[in-house]
Parts: C-alpha cells; sequence; structure tokens
C-alpha cells in the first residue's frame, strides 16, 4: 500500500540509498509516476514475473539533501477524507504536493482541481 512505499522512499532518503526496492502494485506504480513527474524521485523501473513483482526505485537528491522533507497522511484504512475540488488548495505555499484519489485515477491536488473533480484524499508530500 501506498503509506509503506512512502516511508520506505522517506526511510531510504535518511541512509543516503541510491536505490531500494518495493513489492509492486498499480497504484504504487501510479503514485511514483507522480512523485518522479514532481522530481521527489530520479526513476523507477519494473522488474520480475508474476507474483515476484518488485519496483527498483532510484533516489532524487540535491546537495546531498534528500528532496522529501516530510510526509503527511490524510486518509487512513479506518478514515477516510473526502474533498470537493474547490476546497483543494495549494500544500506549503505551493512547494509541497497533494495527492488525491478520484474517479479519473490518482491525480495531483493541482490536476484534480483543472479537471474539475474531487475525491479521496490520500497525502502530501513536501
Amino acid at each position: 500500500m501506498y503509506i509503506d512505499l512512502l516511508i520506505q522512499l522517506k526511510n531510504a532518503q535518511a541512509v543516503k540509498k541510491e536505490t531500494f526496492k518495493i513489492p509492486f502494485s498499480k497504484m504504487d506504480e501510479r503514485i511514483l509516476e507522480i512523485l518522479k513527474e514532481n522530481s521527489y524521485i530520479k526513476n523507477f523501473e519494473k522488474k520480475g514475473r508474476g507474483a515476484k513483482r518488485v519496483v527498483e526505485i532510484e533516489l532524487n537528491y540535491k546537495d546531498e539533501k534528500g528532496m522529501i522533507s516530510g510526509v503527511k497522511f490524510i486518509s487512513k484504512p479506518s478514515h477516510r477524507f473526502y474533498i470537493g475540488y474547490k476546497e483543494i488548495r495549494p500544500v506549503r505555499q505551493g512547494y509541497g504536493l497533494l495527492v488525491v484519489s478520484t474517479p479519473k485515477g490518482i491525480l495531483t491536488g493541482r490536476e484534480a482541481r483543472k479537471m474539475k473533480v474531487g475525491g479521496e484524499m490520500l497525502f502530501q508530500i513536501w
């Protein structure tokens, strides 16, 4: 699940790893695409077949500092939060990123607002 992915990303970055692997899921793949588009990670690649598929993630650093300074999980399996597109606001004065699960797929807050679609707020990252 995406929560495990983000915690592993943050921990790997804290110990200055170049790459690491996690089990593959389609939701994680879409979240990694969003993180790559917004320069939080360098690259990712699917490897393996069937039940043994994994994703190898290459981390991005700037001046030997990781690109991810913090993550805030909004929706949890026990308590979900939903938002309309009019209520979507910038994260950290535009320096962060909100990720929303919508009927049109997993989108950033900016994309969801542009497409005029709301959904479940998953997490914020900055």
